[in-house]
């Protein structure tokens, strides 16, 4: 039997992307699964897919940066559904750019997702789950969180941020038989490569080259599972993730020239921007 088999379990972030492939991949396994979305009509969508096919699921809209919706939706699933077994803190987004370029507005949207919605998903569950004495937080960093990355400085820090929260409270955690785990992708074909662009053509070619080596969502998620399942701590996902968190611990000189050539790369292309 899948030990997700008959769990409630809340995704973030469920109407695209690895999200939608988490919900699905959780409600293959046996999972009872509720989308928290800000595109809810995507969501619904999503958990229409899911009941059609045999699954359980169901959507809310949900705003992560809201930390009181967050607390709202985490307290009534538990009401409604008598527990919370898993917490999937997965909603985030990015932009591409040289951090000259970042304006403050977007760093601070992009710390109130991906940092305090984390932490408010992460605190409303966990809460419950000392209570429960059981639970398992999920929540989704990136390779990003794990090695340097020119031209997303802002996206890298809030990642580091949420593996930082995630390996911390894991120790905490332990002593009131809660799970703690980070899941850390590579890169994958998901709408966050659509993401907004400054001081960099929108089509870039260090985006392209990404897309073209990104794993699909579906496999994203049934990695992320298997990772979770055992219990992980850190589950990288993607053979170029795990070489490059492999290389940045034990080659740090190596990834800085590496890093370097990167972003020169990026200096070319935002003075071709600037010309055009």
């Amino acid at each position: 039997m899948s030990v997700f088999e008959h769990k409630i379990a809340i995704v973030t972030g469920g109407a695209s992307g690895i999200g939608r492939a988490l919900a699905r991949e959780l409600a293959a396994r046996g999972a009872e699964v509720l989308l928290a979305d800000v595109q809810i009509d995507a969501a619904l969508g999503v958990a229409a897919e899911i009941t059609a096919s045999g699954g359980k699921a169901a959507a809310h809209y949900l705003d992560v940066s809201d930390g009181e919706s967050v607390q709202r939706l985490v307290a009534r699933v538990a009401a409604e559904k008598g527990r919370l077994d898993y917490m999937f803190n997965n909603a985030g987004i990015a932009v591409f750019g040289e951090f000259r370029d970042l304006a403050t507005a977007d760093w601070k949207r992009m710390l109130d997702i991906n940092v305090n919605g984390v932490f408010a998903g992460t605190a409303a569950a966990y809460a419950l789950m000392i209570r429960q004495g059981s639970g398992h937080i999920v929540n989704t960093a990136s390779v990003a969180g794990l090695i340097p990355s020119p031209g997303l400085t802002a996206y890298c820090a809030s990642k580091h941020a949420v593996v930082g929260l995630s390996t911390s409270l894991r120790a905490e955690a332990a002593g009131y038989g809660v799970k703690v785990s980070a899941i850390c992708p590579g890169f994958i074909r998901t709408p966050l490569f659509d993401s907004k662009s400054v001081g960099l053509p929108k089509e870039s070619k260090s985006k392209a080259a990404a897309y073209r080596i990104a794993m699909a969502p579906e496999e994203c998620a049934a990695r992320a599972l298997d990772g979770v399942a055992k219990n992980k701590a850190i589950i990288a996902i993607t053979g170029h993730a795990r070489a490059m968190w492999a290389l940045n611990r034990f080659f740090p000189g190596i990834m800085g020239a590496g890093c370097r050539r990167m972003a020169e790369k990026m200096h070319l292309e935002r003075v071709e921007v600037a010309d055009s």
